[in-house]
């Protein structure tokens, strides 16, 4: 333990890097010097200084790196909810670098020179897209759940089928998002099947909501049913109780996939539903945020309820919604970057690959790398079961070092996440950005080459 230095030590052996913060090299050698002593005590050995030197300063280096930071995407997954879901369009970055940087119109109204309402910005343009009478926006779809129950039915009953107590990201189950709004849950039917009379018989003076989930993350098949849209709503106006709709993935365009096709938001309201909520980040193409759209009575409460204030969204959030939102007004919204994913031609695919695997064998000619087919998913919890042909890049290697060059890749300044599968590397182009190609075409090529064994 004696022959371990002390920080001040270390630190003063330091080339000087002004790109570091001072804290940054100091904590990076406390870690170091705190690994080296868990090692010794392990029985290790105590490295040469200037070995502690190099790994303090790469130490260092990672530390000043911030946690949230770009990275390529080669997985082929277009909504994945672990890199950020829906990219945004670089267009928009200028007026949101505005927005961010200098003062704005948030919560003021330049007509009248009085305050104003942050859901100004998006209810009249969400409303007109939907063809409901009002909208509203929070942080995401779980809060808009969360704030619709608690405003029209805490205390009371909600009706829901058994085959739509769905469970979404993080283990966070429909049952718990409505205990936690003060409503109380009636579950009717089977998993597999639920019918109308089903509905009928659970309703009684205190129930206060019909709501019908969306399997937008999952698909039931075989001796399944479920109760038409159409024909709760009509149940729902019969006996004086709203019926409310939560899409999870909800869709402003027609989209159809491998047999199966989403729900529009419009469909939904033009059958009658009096509360739609969905998200902002996943099928719709734009920031993380919850949408509710329906009758103006059910919004202005909502928009009243002190639960709302807890789950609003920033200034941030809604400058790229409202931007996002004017290109489907503008009839753009098949420009937005996952809908240009979603229909990028299989041929381009093609010859992208064809084009990068020609690259990457002028480096690295020993190498066994193919195009190939595969499949590219929507993810994100939309279109489930649902797939997209493309092509992939396919690099074959050792056991050893497929785990070594994909780690690599992770670590690399520029990140890359791809996919192994069949005892291959494989990168789907779909889902990156034709400007990122050069820097994957380096970082794999510098992965390819520190793996090298032997």
């Amino acid at each position: 333990m004696r022959a371990i230095p002390a920080v001040q030590t270390v630190m003063r052996a330091m080339p000087e890097d002004g790109a570091l913060a001072v804290v940054w090299v100091q904590a990076g050698v406390r870690q170091v010097l705190a690994d080296i002593r868990a090692d010794v005590q392990r029985g290790g050995q105590v490295p040469l200084i200037a070995d502690i030197i190099r790994m303090a300063a790469n130490r260092a280096r990672q530390l000043a790196r911030p946690q949230l930071r770009p990275l390529i995407n080669a997985t082929g997954v277009m909504v994945h909810t672990n890199l950020g879901r829906s990219p945004l369009p670089t267009e928009m970055m200028d007026h949101l670098n505005q927005i961010a940087t200098q003062y704005s119109t948030l919560e003021y109204r330049l007509t009248e020179g009085v305050r104003g309402s942050r859901h100004e910005h998006i209810e009249g343009l969400l409303a007109e897209l939907a063809g409901a009478e009002s909208a509203m926006v929070v942080n995401n779809n779980a809060a808009a759940v969360l704030l619709a129950l608690s405003t029209v039915a805490q205390h009371h009953e909600v009706v829901v089928s058994r085959g739509e107590l769905v469970e979404i990201g993080g283990s966070f189950r429909i049952p718990e998002v409505m205990a936690l709004s003060g409503a109380r849950l009636v579950e009717v039917g089977a998993t597999n099947k639920t019918h109308l009379y089903d509905y009928e018989r659970a309703i009684h003076e205190d129930t206060a909501l019909l709501l019908k989930v969306h399997q937008s993350n999952f698909r039931q098949i075989g001796f399944v049913d479920s109760v038409p849209r159409s024909d709760l709503v009509a149940l729902g106006q019969s006996r004086g109780i709203p019926v409310m709709e939560d899409l999870g993935s909800g869709v402003l365009l027609p989209i159809e996939m491998d047999g199966y096709t989403e729900p529009t938001v419009q469909d939904v309201v033009k059958d009658g539903v009096e509360i739609t909520t969905f998200s902002g980040d996943k099928l719709l193409g734009g920031p993380q945020a919850g949408l509710v759209v329906g009758k103006k009575v059910w919004i202005e409460r909502m928009k009243k309820n002190p639960l709302a204030r807890a789950v609003r969204v920033d200034k941030m959030t809604l400058a790229v919604l409202e931007l996002v939102l004017r290109w489907y007004r503008e009839g753009r919204g098949r420009d937005l970057p996952l809908w240009r994913m979603i229909y990028m031609p299989l041929e381009s695919i093609f010859e992208r690959a064809q084009v990068f695997r020609a690259a990457l064998m002028a480096r690295y000619p020993g190498e066994n790398v193919d195009v190939q087919r595969d499949w590219s998913e929507v993810g994100g919890g939309s279109m489930p079961g649902t797939r997209l042909e493309t092509y992939v890049i396919a690099v074959t290697l050792a056991p050893e070092r497929l785990v070594k060059v994909e780690e690599a890749l992770r670590a690399a300044p520029h990140a890359v996440v791809a996919r192994v599968g069949r005892g291959k590397l494989l990168l789907d182009l779909r889902t990156v950005f034709e400007g990122q190609e050069p820097i994957l075409l380096d970082t794999l090529a510098e992965a390819l080459e520190s793996t090298v064994i032997g």
